[in-house]
């Protein structure tokens, strides 16, 4: 699906808080924790380490997380609310079957059964390996491939149903590249030594997985040598993270007889026949990708493709296997890739595993007990007020002619709003779950979202559906369908206070709203017309001048040093920058427009500006590994934390002057550098 998130959700990620709250959660007098500020730095030198430098410097990441701060608390907190309405349905005496209550409670409980986990060890996944095991010739591999897919996994390629992109009402089989156990193609090509020393750490795991499945050493070690030889050459054929970021050139609506031209050996027709699909034309996102994986298909040994497609079946269902399954995956993928130095607890790990499988049920419940119809009016409130000020943003710009002022007003008063949770939920009634067989379990899971997948291609698109569960902490804007959504899950300390003063809900979620809300007219969104299109609706005059501006932002990030020497790709955190940019410049110009940001009167010693943008600060006061922050530099489309605070209030004269901020001072900018988009 392709919208923008607040936060980078990592595989590895398990979300200045008070870390003897059982909770993790600090509750402040006066909503801003200032005990974490800095006041020997300046805020015009370094306004990260001004408002958390102190919790910084006395925080220490727990061992079984990669990073520490406002999301991972929150996170944290609402494992422990998650777990409280598992433990209650786990124990139930005979709960209706279907019932929400009997299928998350069974499914933790079968999650949570260690003991049966240990004993059955490589034994749930035997039929899939043997079926693999069978594989004769090049159409068994795509075969094999659309029969995971059907069963709730897949490899070598990627595929889902999503809206046409220029079409946004209808929904379609969509095809893009995949098939890579690393983060992303360039892991691949690298030749520094700590992507060299990544390679060779991925080679051993998978021959570890060989190993523990019943290989012999020196037969795991051929098998992951001849994969890692083959997902290099998926590699090669895959684009980069900046190039994925251009809807225009991942597009292709393409008919199947067209395709079986460019891709001799792959037969389009029998492979969506295989996967329900009785269209006849469909989306590819890189076409050139599927050129070479029809080349690899033929002149790829058989014997290679039954080793990769055994390999990723394992590694894929490996963090719910016996322990050792898990340990090695998560010494690949969680410590040497995030620096997470110990396993999460396993009530956590397998809390959020229920609410990513069954997410309406477990939100169902979690919102009834949890998030307050008074917090979601407040937030309609928020919305609402930063909708008007951005109108008037855009009605008062002077780069934009006005016949793109009003398409764009026109835009973003057809935005959805979505706050807290869907007006309708999913029925997971007909999934057979029971307390016995977690892996089973994730495989009717599999085939029911499948099934309820194929089931909307070639209709009409239903809108009210989210891509966010409702306890999740984060947000998000959907290009497709012109939506900006945040979950019960955010809606919370530090985030949003539904009692606090309009300074700090403005600086906290308000900067929140405003970033999603900015996703409407950033590099990528801004090419969606008002109804999810991929329209151009922009006259050529005002497109290069927004590129002009965007690029500015570019420039800013790109000069941006993250671990003494990396910089930032401003390329690929261009789009989430321009929305932290303007949404908290939208976020302070509503917030000037209520009577705290009208007045002077302090709070604390602080003005109300001071707590603005110190409550914007403390939303990012996170802290991360070096590993952890080195991923997110390679594939993570958001900056490291001290910028998304720096850069964005460097931008502003009001910081300027609720801080004292002069020229010389590193974060003050020349007029001429300073980037005013929205």
């Amino acid at each position: 699906m392709s919208y923008s998130r607040l936060f980078f959700l990592g595989a590895a990620l398990s979300l200045c808080g008070c870390q003897s709250n059982p909770k993790g959660v600090a509750r402040q007098p006066h909503f801003l924790d200032l005990s974490g500020t800095d006041t020997t730095v300046r805020a015009g030198t370094n306004f990260f380490s001004y408002a958390n430098g102190n919790w910084v410097k006395h925080t220490e990441i727990p061992p079984s997380k990669t990073g520490w701060g406002s999301f991972y608390i929150v996170y944290d907190h609402s494992l422990y609310d998650l777990r409280s309405i598992l433990d209650s349905c786990a124990s139930l005496k005979n709960p209706a079957k279907g019932s929400p209550a009997q299928q998350i409670g069974d499914l933790y409980a079968s999650a949570m059964d260690s003991v049966a986990i240990e004993k059955a060890g490589i034994m749930p996944l035997q039929s899939d390996l043997d079926r693999v095991a069978g594989i004769t010739n090049p159409a068994g591999v795509l075969d094999e491939v659309t029969y995971e897919y059907a069963h709730g996994g897949g490899t070598l390629f990627s595929f889902y149903g999503s809206p046409d992109d220029k079409n946004s009402g209808w929904q379609m089989a969509h095809f893009d590249q995949g098939g890579l156990g690393l983060p992303n193609r360039d892991y691949y090509f690298k030749t520094d030594s700590n992507s060299r020393a990544i390679r060779e750490a991925y080679q051993n795991y998978i021959a570890k997985l060989f190993v523990l499945s019943g290989s012999d050493s020196a037969t795991a070690d051929r098998k992951a040598s001849t994969i890692l030889a083959l997902e290099t050459n998926l590699a090669k054929a895959s684009k980069n993270e900046v190039e994925l970021r251009d809807p225009q050139a991942n597009y292709h609506k393409l008919t199947l007889p067209a395709l079986d031209k460019t891709t001799p050996g792959i037969n389009w027709q029998d492979l969506t026949s295989r996967l329900t699909l009785h269209v006849d034309t469909i989306l590819v996102g890189q076409p050139e990708f599927y050129h070479a994986l029809a080349s690899l298909l033929r002149s790829t040994p058989v014997a290679t493709w039954k080793d990769y497609l055994q390999f990723h079946l394992i590694s894929d269902m490996a963090p719910y296997l016996s322990s050792l399954f898990v340990n090695a995956h998560f010494d690949f993928y969680s410590r040497l890739l995030s620096g997470q130095k110990a396993q999460e607890i396993r009530w956590k790990r397998m809390t959020g595993l229920v609410d990513g499988s069954l997410g309406d049920a477990l939100g169902r419940l979690y919102v009834e007990r949890y998030f307050p119809p008074a917090a979601r009016r407040r937030m309609i409130d928020l919305v609402n007020n930063l909708q008007a000020t951005y109108k008037e943003r855009i009605a008062g710009l002077d780069w934009m002619s006005d016949s793109t002022k009003h398409k764009a007003i026109d835009k973003l008063e057809a935005f959805t709003k979505k706050i807290g949770y869907p007006d309708k939920w999913k029925d997971y009634s007909s999934i057979d779950i029971t307390r016995t067989n977690l892996i089973r379990n994730l495989e009717n899971i599999g085939l029911w979202n499948f099934q309820y997948e194929m089931n909307k291609i070639g209709k009409p698109v239903d809108r009210s559906e989210w891509g966010m569960t409702p306890p999740t902490v984060n947000a998000y804007y959907n290009p497709q369908f012109n939506e900006i959504v945040f979950p019960a899950g955010i809606l919370q300390p530090p985030f949003f206070f539904q009692d606090a003063d309009d300074a700090v809900n403005y600086g906290a979620i308000g900067a929140v709203i405003g970033h999603e809300m900015t996703h409407g007219f950033d590099d990528q969104g801004s090419q969606y017309d008002k109804d999810g299109n991929l329209k151009n609706w922009w006259t050529p005059e005002d497109r290069k001048k927004f590129e002009q501006k965007a690029n500015l932002v570019v420039a800013q990030y790109d000069s941006s040093v993250v671990l003494d020497s990396i910089h930032i790709n401003g390329k690929l955190t261009e789009g989430e920058n321009i929305a932290d940019v303007g949404g908290l410049a939208i976020a302070y110009a509503a917030f000037r427009k209520t009577p705290e940001g009208k007045s002077g009167e302090k709070i604390n010693g602080l003005t109300p500006d001071q707590r603005f943008f110190l409550s914007f600060a403390q939303i990012w006061r996170i802290k991360r590994t070096d590993k952890n922050l080195l991923l997110g530099i390679n594939t993570d489309p958001h900056s490291p934390e001290m910028y998304r605070v720096d850069n964005p209030v460097s931008n502003l004269v009001a910081f300027y002057n609720a801080f004292g901020v002069k020229p010389g001072d590193r974060e003050y900018r020349p007029d001429s550098t300073r980037v005013h988009i929205w």
